[in-house]
């Protein structure tokens, strides 16, 4: 598709709108990390299947690498930043500082999408199974193996919010749907 074309759209992202003009083809995950400066956001695989670039779009986990920038006009895109510091009052999520306690991360590069997946499915299921947590990270690949680590954080990161916790960033509805 030929980028001469620009489409402008205004997208909320992580509590702020953004103005921005977009070739018609271009992702969403483009969009946050080449344009935006978003980098938290990791390209992986590119083709929907590893699930380092997930955010949160209309409280919804998805893969910003299937989604085009246009698609997400006028709509809430939640990212890794809005987690640790750079959200609004400038505190870590509880999510991410259980990730820290419970060492539950090697390399790192799969947390930011791991973090985006248990975030929504703690906004939809306060108190996950580990059956729960597990089944939400099968569209995160983790070559590292920090699954064990990443279900004691979520455990931990959902009592810490059942007991008053930092509410999380993002609306129910953990999604692996390839379609917005």
């Amino acid at each position: 598709m030929s980028s001469d074309r620009r489409a402008n759209l205004t997208i909320l992202i992580n509590g702020s709108p953004t103005s921005v003009s977009v070739a018609p083809d271009r992702t969403l995950l483009l969009l946050l990390r080449e344009d935006l400066g978003l980098v938290g956001t990791k390209y992986g695989c590119g083709r929907g299947e590893c699930g380092a670039c997930t955010v949160h779009l209309d409280g919804k986990a998805v893969y910003s690498c299937l989604m085009l920038a246009a698609e997400c006009n006028g709509r809430a895109v939640t990212t890794i930043e809005s987690l640790g510091g750079l959200g609004e009052g400038g505190s870590t999520h509880p999510l991410l500082s259980a990730i820290v306690e419970e060492d539950a991360l090697q390399c790192g590069y799969c947390t930011p999408g791991q973090a985006m997946s248990i975030l929504a499915l703690l906004e939809a299921r306060p108190n996950p199974t580990d059956e729960e947590i597990l089944e939400t990270l099968e569209g995160n690949l983790c070559r590292c193996g920090a699954y064990p680590g990443l279900v004691r954080a979520a455990r931990r990161a959902a009592m810490e919010l059942r007991a008053g916790g930092a509410p999380a960033a993002a609306m129910p509805g953990p999604s692996r749907s390839k379609k917005g």
